[in-house]
């Protein structure tokens, strides 16, 4: 995905421009109406804040785990039943990814998510369900929704888990290291792109996420 530091949607937002800013803090996207850290698009105008996903989405795309749908990006749930994201199995409010011929939802989010978290240390892979009792939250869900599992096949997780816990993750390493990321028309894509990509500890994270799972069900 391209980035640019201003720019003008005909499509998501005409009525001004959007620039690009990158944030330590999780902030709510006004297009799929869910949490996220990191690069985001704002209008200052209206305060409105995008995803890079939701500002700059493709018009349809087609993904590994669905090869025979079409996913057609909408800026709304079709219809008046309440639908719900076949991939972390949350309710979809907002932008999302619909295919008319199987009814299948996806937010832009979990469309783009990396089909491969590695740290270095912990290699997690991303599969189209979950084949074990999720290792942060303890629930079942199997066979239900997307997963990450471990190459080493200790840890299979939910796909809203490993969301939440990113966010968290990162707002946490973000403040540890205090600073806010400055743009500017000198700032190089590829440090944008490495902030985004960069991850830290899998496994620690993942331990300090299951220790308070399990405090709050005991």
């Amino acid at each position: 995905m391209k980035y640019s530091l201003e720019f003008t949607s005909n499509f998501i937002h005409p009525q001004h421009k959007l620039k690009f800013e990158y944030t330590e803090f999780p902030f709510w996207c006004d297009g799929c109406k869910e949490i996220g850290i990191g690069s985001k698009y704002k209008c200052s105008t209206c305060n409105y804040h995008f995803h890079k996903h939701c500002a700059l989405p493709c018009a349809s795309f087609v993904h590994p785990f669905y090869t025979k749908c079409c996913f057609q990006f909408l800026e709304r749930p079709p219809g008046l039943v309440e639908r719900y994201c076949n991939a972390c199995l949350k309710r979809v409010s907002g932008f999302m990814y619909h295919c008319s011929s199987c009814g299948f939802d996806v937010h832009p989010c979990c469309a783009n998510l990396p089909m491969v978290l590695d740290d270095g240390e912990l290699k997690l892979e991303l599969r189209s369900k979950m084949s074990a009792v999720c290792y942060t939250c303890g629930k079942k869900g199997i066979g239900i929704g997307w997963s990450y599992r471990s190459t080493c096949k200790k840890y299979n997780l939910h796909v809203a888990c490993v969301k939440g816990m990113l966010v968290e993750a990162r707002h946490d390493l973000y403040n540890c290291e205090g600073g806010t990321v400055k743009i500017s028309s000198d700032t190089g894509i590829d440090e944008f792109k490495k902030l985004d990509t960069g991850l830290p500890s899998l496994k620690a994270i993942l331990h300090n996420f299951h220790k308070n799972s399990m405090r709050m069900h005991t």
